[in-house]
């Protein structure tokens, strides 16, 4: 049912069609799923088609369990320049503003919310609402000449809704310089702040990202898909709260078959079955 699931947003290649344009693409190998941002002349400007087929196309990963990993990749010269300004500017009232953040923000939640880990493979500029998305994917990549800003400023604009992932990846003076300045910072600058995971070079960015994606798939699918959700939440709460909430989890994750296998073989010097199956 879920491969049928996922044939409803594909078509007959393994693309999303969002009515006339392509604006984003879909190809699924050896369980992880590339989706491509396809709007390059628009530097992937997150219009609000943009956002409703990544969305879309997410929950529906989200569905998958033969899926893994997600990778958000993007054609062109640059990773994402943000917001559609020429969309916005098209917008007349308080209400179709609020209706197009509130879609952003439905495709941000959903890459937190799903049970695979998301990796932004980021390449050129990643600005505004694209600096956005990297901080709300669980991991990044970036090519050594991609370079990252929260520009909106510049334009009399704050960037308050990139302000809530980029609070939460890096120190608070480091966001905040960052939101009212509107400046620039290069991808080894972005790793130190905690933007990104890894910086490649342009030519190795591919198996990079490759790389990455298999240490993740190696490990079991519960403790992966626990683990992330348990993050998040214990995140947003007190410590006391937190550790309750951590050892409920782990608990739970005692009983799974796999960690009991994998615990065993560990005591027993062997190496658990499942380590055996790329797809464990």
């Amino acid at each position: 049912m879920l491969q049928a699931n996922l044939s409803n947003v594909m078509a007959a290649e393994p693309k999303v069609d969002c009515s006339d344009e392509s604006v984003v693409e879909l190809t699924c190998l050896d369980g992880i799923a590339t989706l491509t941002m396809a709007r390059p002349k628009q530097f992937n400007a997150l219009s609000r088609q943009m956002l409703e087929a990544l969305t879309a196309t997410l929950q529906v990963l989200a569905q998958d369990k033969t899926i893994r990993v997600v990778v958000i990749a993007a054609q062109g010269k640059a990773f994402c320049a943000g917001h559609d300004l020429r969309e916005m500017l098209s917008m007349e009232s308080q209400d179709e503003y609020r209706s197009l953040f509130a879609a952003c923000t439905r495709m941000m939640l959903t890459i937190q919310g799903m049970p695979q880990p998301v990796v932004a493979k980021v390449h050129g500029i990643a600005t505004a609402a694209g600096c956005q998305l990297v901080a709300m994917c669980d991991l990044a990549i970036a090519s050594s000449e991609a370079r990252f800003a929260v520009s909106g400023v510049n334009l009399g604009l704050f960037c308050s809704t990139p302000s809530v992932p980029l609070s939460r990846n890096l120190s608070r003076k480091q966001a905040f310089e960052m939101l009212v300045t509107g400046d620039f910072i290069d991808a080894e600058e972005a790793k130190a702040r905690g933007l990104i995971n890894q910086v490649a070079d342009a030519a190795q960015l591919d198996e990079a990202v490759t790389q990455l994606c298999q240490r993740i798939k190696s490990k079991p699918q519960v403790a992966i898909s626990t683990g992330k959700q348990l993050f998040y939440r214990q995140l947003e709460m007190g410590i006391e709260a937190a550790y309750q909430l951590a050892g409920q989890t782990m608990a739970c994750n005692m009983t799974d078959g796999q960690t009991r296998e994998g615990i065993s073989a560990f005591v027993e010097k062997r190496s658990p079955r499942w380590a055996q199956d790329t797809n464990a």
